[in-house]
């Protein structure tokens, strides 16, 4: 089927909640993609920071057919040897002692949200049930993730939005303080708001954070969904900080583009989600857990986050280039590992992203005006040139007032 044909099926029967770009992709290996018409595309937006080992790894794929080959689906009445397996690498690998599967970053949230919740009802409280979250940030499309996510853009439609969430900006420690009362339970960040337009807090926010919230005996919750699974450097974005979470949530590469979530927690929290309190269909079954089991092995026997802060860092000296080249366009450049954004002047960030695709760069977009680049982690020096070179191009077009 070509790509003609594929846009017309999707306008036909698919709905309209995305507008998107006249692509369509059929294979992908490593960085690369192609459309449908055999066309060559370099991917550095990795499905939005969800393929880290890239497109089809070898051993994530062999993991997958060898698995749906054998048992897809039981249900977690049952005992699931790759769960088990992959709940303990999660937990060797983060602070935590047990972990919820579930199928995405919302419904991960949505998991923390309520364990919170059970938490401050069964050790705060009964009326301890709030939750403290940051402006710009983004927690999901659910009705509780869309509440806790400090953006308008996201809830407009949606009232009455769910009861119980505190607004604070971010990076600001004495807002969050001040906004504490009897009634709150936890609060709930991301260690790098990603979405918001890739921003990073202050070296001492987290721990300042961790902090605040012991000393107010109330819960912090990261967000890791996007931050996660060795993306900024280390494998949780908190981990730059040595801070330890009493809930985190991960998912997007967590099985490095087969969809998979987890919350995370210490025994002393998790304690209060027993028998019925939450629970999830297809979480963390025997194929997903495969996945996302092969992901995390490779990710580690292969010490591929251990190189990630060095990649980064050549991203990052490519890009302060390209602002001293361009600084009538450029604004301020963010980034931590391979989580980078940059602010645009006076052109919008959509003009550029269609101006790469059409020279078969993929790249992505954030906050208000923020080019987003999150490479799979894989990605080497000559293809991150490769960007380079391309953007170089499309901002010498936009300089020159070409579309």
């Amino acid at each position: 089927m070509n790509s003609e044909e594929i846009f017309a099926l999707t306008e036909n029967f698919i709905a309209p909640t995305y507008k998107r770009f006249p692509v369509a992709f059929s294979r992908g290996a490593g960085v690369k993609l192609w459309d449908a018409e055999g066309n060559e595309y370099l991917d550095c937006l990795a499905g939005i920071a969800v393929c880290n080992l890239g497109h089809c790894h070898p051993r994530v794929s062999a993991a997958i057919a060898a698995q749906a080959s054998q048992l897809m689906h039981v249900s977690n009445l049952y005992h699931i040897e790759f769960q088990a397996r992959l709940a303990k690498i999660l937990c060797e690998l983060s602070f935590a002692d047990k972990v919820f599967f579930c199928n995405s970053g919302a419904e991960a949230n949505e998991a923390a949200i309520k364990l919170a919740r059970r938490y401050g009802h069964e050790v705060l409280g009964e009326g301890a049930k709030r939750i403290i979250t940051m402006h710009r940030s983004f927690h999901g499309r659910t009705m509780a993730t869309i509440t806790a996510t400090g953006q308008k853009k996201v809830q407009t439609g949606y009232q009455p939005l769910l009861e119980g969430f505190d607004y604070v900006p971010f990076n600001d420690i004495e807002a969050v303080a001040a906004a504490i009362t009897e009634k709150t339970c936890a609060v709930l960040v991301e260690p790098v708001q990603g979405e918001g337009g890739v921003i990073l807090p202050a070296v001492d926010y987290l721990n300042r954070l961790r902090g605040l919230c012991d000393e107010r005996k109330i819960l912090l919750i990261l967000d890791e969904v996007q931050t996660g699974v060795g993306r900024t450097g280390t494998f949780f974005a908190h981990q730059h900080s040595a801070i330890v979470p009493d809930i985190m949530t991960a998912a997007k590469a967590l099985g490095n583009g087969f969809p998979i979530g987890a919350m995370l927690a210490s025994d002393r929290v998790m304690h209060y989600f027993g028998p019925g309190s939450h629970g999830s269909t297809f979480g963390g079954n025997p194929l997903a857990s495969a996945a996302a089991l092969a992901t995390l092995e490779t990710l580690r026997d292969e010490k591929i986050v251990d190189r990630v802060i060095q990649t980064g860092t050549f991203l990052k000296v490519g890009l302060e280039r390209l602002k001293q080249q361009f600084p009538e366009i450029i604004g301020d450049i963010r980034g931590l590992g391979l989580m980078f954004g940059i602010d645009l002047k006076d052109v919008p960030v959509a003009e550029v992203v269609g101006a790469c695709l059409e020279r078969r760069l993929l790249v992505g977009s954030a906050g208000d005006n923020t080019l987003r680049f999150t490479p799979p982690l894989i990605i080497d020096k000559s293809e991150i040139e490769t960007m380079l070179q391309i953007l170089t191009e499309v901002l010498k077009d936009v300089k020159s007032g070409q579309p």
